[in-house]
């Protein structure tokens, strides 16, 4: 099974994204074997034919003016369907960036730590005024970047706050509503995201971070909870699990050395945390993970008979 992290070239560095539109021809029929996943969050656009769309979890047939998002870091691959030309758009953008002040209070509903954020999927199949309108502000994107007219940079980082204004706003799941904020705190909440991103392979200690942070330990462990909605060691361990299920698939080495190289030195505590986050063993994970490559060859095969 080959997988591996895609490197997004960004189209301007200041705007932290990249737009383009891809078409392939009717006569294509090749599978995208190759599972990846990238930081940057992913938009996918369709404007012809149809585009399957593979996750751990799910598989989506997406047609003429469907989208689809897949979060940060999620595994996927795609393929095209039928003998209609497929034309689509895809959006990546590194989300961070965009929250100014002003939007800091929703930083941490877009970090993905009760929800991934693919489970907002939920929003464009069941509203199609906020598809249609999502779609155009793709389409924009995209144009403004090709076109690159003066002040296109303001244009575009508009359009991607508009799209997440139209994610809040449509929730009516409240998957991206957790109690508190963190307001007056953008830089302190950064550098704590990237810190724990940072040292995921190391042991990281609470007492060391709270001193980072230039708080008691007992403040601090209140203060992360209050700003995040989480404690700082479930988010730890939740960031811990998140990269050990992608080195299950993507690195040939034994659990206990996965276990050892995100911080996890006690085997029976991984098993624990695993299966708390993905209600399955590590094993049973990379069956699931296998059972998808072997029906999705199955399938391209019947389709090629």
């Amino acid at each position: 099974m080959d997988i591996y992290k895609e490197p997004i070239p960004y189209q301007n560095p200041s705007l932290c994204m990249k737009v383009w539109r891809f078409a392939q021809s009717g006569a294509e029929r090749e599978y995208g074997n190759t599972w990846h996943y990238h930081k940057e969050v992913e938009f996918i656009l369709v404007e012809e034919g149809t585009h399957e769309i593979q996750t751990q979890n799910h598989v989506y047939s997406l047609e003429a003016g469907d989208i689809l998002l897949i979060g940060s870091s999620q595994l996927h691959r795609g393929r095209k369907v039928g003998d209609k030309d497929l034309v689509y758009i895809v959006l990546h953008i590194d989300l961070q960036p965009y929250f100014d002040p002003a939007m800091m209070r929703y930083y941490r509903d877009f970090l993905e730590i009760f929800h991934p954020l693919e489970a907002l999927n939920y929003i464009f199949q069941e509203n199609e005024h906020v598809k249609k309108e999502i779609a155009r502000i793709i389409t924009d994107t995209h144009d403004e970047v090709m076109e690159a007219k003066k002040g296109y940079e303001i244009a575009v980082s508009m359009h991607i706050k508009h799209l997440l204004l139209m994610l809040l706003r449509h929730d009516h799941r409240d998957l991206l509503t957790t109690q508190g904020n963190v307001d007056g705190d953008a830089d302190m909440i950064r550098s704590l995201v990237v810190y724990v991103d940072e040292h995921l392979t190391e042991k990281i200690d609470m007492g060391a971070v709270s001193r980072i942070a230039g708080m008691s330990y007992s403040y601090f462990s209140k203060y992360f909870k209050r700003k995040m909605g989480t404690s700082f060691i479930d988010y730890v361990n939740m960031k811990r699990i998140a990269k050990a299920e992608r080195l299950l698939v993507t690195e040939k080495r034994s659990v206990n050395d996965i276990a050892e190289s995100v911080g996890i030195g006690n085997m029976a505590h991984f098993y624990e945390l695993f299966k708390r986050f993905n209600g399955c063993t590590p094993k049973q994970y990379l069956h699931k993970m296998s059972v998808s490559e072997l029906q999705s060859k199955s399938d391209d095969d019947v389709e090629k008979d």
